[in-house]
């Protein structure tokens, strides 16, 4: 029998009062935890020239990457100049899902710093998760290349729960998965998807400035912006001290 991916939400309902969990640090992956875009467009690049194209260059990363596979071949395409119906959009999508998992992560690598920031803030008490719109398959796959999976309370990816970011469930459904505190939760993201989900949630957001956004991280208005992971533990200490965002869900 097929197993499902996904985490049945009426399973990961907190049962102790919400004052005895643990508060939360939830990441996202591909630009935020580890530079993953060399074997992102390694991948495109090789569907891109089997359908007859040329190659597109690391640099279109940061205006391709973040919002899923689809939307990374749809917008590979189109600015290739050839759009996709969704016939052929399904089976390129299936194409990379197949080569990407060979290899998601032999070009990658983690941001410098990131190894001590998980460290001292599950010194601190801090539970660590990650909600990414990378499919689980291929999140688990980098998260094991680079030793760190067990870090992790929780992982999420696109295919986890019937939503994905930036629909705001799909990080509280990660908070509740990990057993912690929605109250005393913290996204580290770095694009505009990541911003939009936490502020859905009526969690702060802190970002990065060197992942995959097609304008200065700033401009979007996250609550904080490090540029080391040497300054996260102190960040996050920051923004749990602020007042809590209304959530636009509630």
């Amino acid at each position: 029998m097929k197993t499902s991916n996904r985490i049945s939400p009426d399973r990961i309902t907190p049962k102790v009062p919400t004052m005895s969990l643990p508060p939360i640090v939830v990441f996202d992956l591909d630009g935020t935890l580890a530079e993953t875009a060399p074997d992102i467009m390694r991948v495109l690049n090789l569907i891109l020239v089997r359908e007859g194209l040329a190659e597109l260059p690391l640099e279109r990363a940061r205006e391709l990457v973040g919002a899923g596979v689809r939307v990374l071949i749809e917008r590979g395409f189109k600015v290739s100049g050839r759009p996709l119906d969704p016939a052929t959009l399904e089976r390129l999508f299936q194409e990379f899902m197949e080569i990407y998992a060979q290899d998601t992560a032999g070009s990658s690598h983690l941001y410098d710093g990131v190894l001590g920031a998980l460290d001292v803030l599950a010194t601190q008490g801090y539970a660590l998760a990650v909600c990414t719109n990378k499919p689980i398959l291929h999140t688990r796959l980098i998260l094991d290349h680079f030793g760190i999976a067990d870090r992790f309370a929780a992982v999420a990816g696109r295919d986890s729960f019937p939503y994905f970011k930036p629909d705001p469930r799909h990080l509280t459904l990660t908070i509740a998965a990990a057993k912690a505190d929605p109250a005393r939760a913290v996204m580290i993201g770095d694009s505009r998807t990541d911003i939009a989900t936490a502020r859905a949630a009526g969690i702060p957001t802190i970002c990065v400035p060197f992942g995959y956004t097609d304008v200065p991280i700033e401009t979007l208005e996250p609550d904080l912006v490090i540029q080391h992971f040497d300054e996260l533990h102190g960040a996050v200490g920051r923004v749990l001290k602020s007042p809590p965002r209304t959530s636009l869900t509630a």
